[in-house]
């Protein structure tokens, strides 16, 4: 695309909608100056190393638009609350979303992540040595991973109760067989010519496991848990609306919604937002510790 394609563009349809509708046409410069920015920042971050000003402009265009889009054309506040009103629910609001947040997030998600992953990666060790496994688990595997959560929570929540537990019953139950299909597909990822150089060299099966195709599998057992982050938050969330003490997202996202207190429902789903960022970034980091060597690490 030539350079001056895109200022031409934009200043059209801003000249445009000058025509038609000044609020369109702000909120079109907006658009187009922040675009421009990024534009230009894209190529020369690369270079300096600040890979996180263009995704943090965005985000912050993102929210101005939203800001500028309920303030310019009076939208609701039951329909779509301004960025403004939402954090200011969520400063006055903190006793609360932090009770929330260490319930659902901290006890529910949280615990059920690392039961069901961590089951899952021993179970993806006993299929790997077992044929009947393999060929009896993982197609009950996928079918299980296929009902709905809606079906399945109020199960989970009769057996285990309302408290955490039943949430984390949920979270490990979606997390469970997307991390088991991750592993057992990872321990496969190591060549046969190196499995046999194991063997030539009178390998047991745990030093090939460990030194071999446990680092094989890094890459692939990484993907699962980045996957599994999203699913356990979700999990913990939907669970709590068939059931929780009164304290949780889930909970309060449901009352709220009946109140019709939306900048509070909005805060809870922008800290869920926060949270599961922030620990998809911290599985992240620890992957790009751990497989460095491998090719995917490598910035070109």
């Amino acid at each position: 695309m030539p350079p001056w394609t895109l200022p031409a563009l934009g200043a059209a349809l801003i000249a445009l909608a000058m025509l038609t509708d000044a609020r369109l046409a702000l909120i079109l410069a907006v658009w187009f100056g922040a675009w421009a920015l990024n534009a230009v920042l894209a190529n020369r971050v690369a270079v300096s190393g600040l890979r996180l000003i263009v995704p943090l402009i965005f985000g912050v265009t993102l929210l101005v638009l939203w800001e500028l889009s309920v303030r310019l054309y009076d939208i609701s506040f039951v329909i779509l609350p301004a960025p403004s009103a939402i954090w200011a629910r969520m400063v006055t609001e903190t006793d609360i979303l932090w009770a929330d947040f260490r319930q659902t997030i901290l006890k529910g998600a949280l615990a059920g992540y690392i039961l069901g992953c961590g089951g899952a990666f021993l179970a993806a060790l006993a299929v790997d040595r077992s044929g009947f496994l393999q060929r009896g688990l993982l197609p009950v595997g996928n079918f299980i991973a296929a009902l709905p959560i809606v079906g399945t929570a109020p199960i989970f929540v009769m057996w285990f109760g309302f408290g955490w537990q039943s949430k984390s019953a949920v979270v490990v139950a979606m997390v469970f067989f997307p991390m088991l299909v991750n592993c057992v597909q990872g321990l496969k990822a190591s060549d046969a010519m190196q499995r046999d150089l194991m063997q030539t060299y009178a390998a047991s099966y745990g030093q090939t496991l460990m030194k071999l195709r446990l680092p094989s599998a890094l890459p692939f057992i990484f993907n699962g848990l980045k996957i599994c982050t999203t699913l356990a938050l979700i999990g913990a969330i939907v669970a709590e609306f068939f059931g929780s003490p009164t304290v949780g997202m889930g909970f309060r996202i449901k009352i709220e919604m009946g109140r019709l207190a939306m900048d509070m429902v909005w805060a809870e789903i922008a800290v869920a937002a926060l949270a599961g960022s922030g620990f998809y970034g911290l599985v992240a980091l620890v992957e790009r510790r751990l497989t460095f060597w491998h090719p995917s690490q490598r910035r070109g």
